[in-house]
């Protein structure tokens, strides 16, 4: 299965549990990989035979932003969603972080995977 990756994706969103976290919305860091088969994209070299990852990252992008979850692992399973709704996309890795979340750490959060059949 090939792989389309998303690296690094800044959005903010209001996510935790605590009153400041409820406040105004932080940084969250995304990273996506979307399985896929882009034998067919490669030959015909057109867009419509591609997962359109602006599309995805758009998606990504507003639901986040609208969205205030309460735990990174919603949130993360909001995001793997949008993406498997997506034509093509069979499965999903997401990871989700909240820099500077806990004392000396850079950040804090979750992977997880995903496929088209999991229920």
């Amino acid at each position: 299965m090939d792989k389309i990756f998303i690296k690094d994706l800044l959005v903010r969103s209001v996510i935790g549990i605590t009153d400041w976290e409820r406040r105004l919305p932080q940084d969250i860091i995304i990273n996506l990989v979307l399985y896929t088969d882009t034998h067919k994209a490669s030959q015909s070299d057109k867009i419509e035979d591609c997962v359109n990852y602006s599309t995805v990252t758009k998606k990504v992008i507003a639901q986040t932003e609208k969205i205030q979850r309460f735990t990174v692992e919603a949130l993360a399973s909001d995001i793997a969603s949008i993406c498997l709704k997506e034509e093509g996309v069979e499965k999903v890795w997401v990871r989700v972080e909240k820099p500077c979340a806990v004392r000396f750490s850079q950040s804090v959060g979750i992977e997880i995977e995903r496929e088209r059949d999991d229920t």
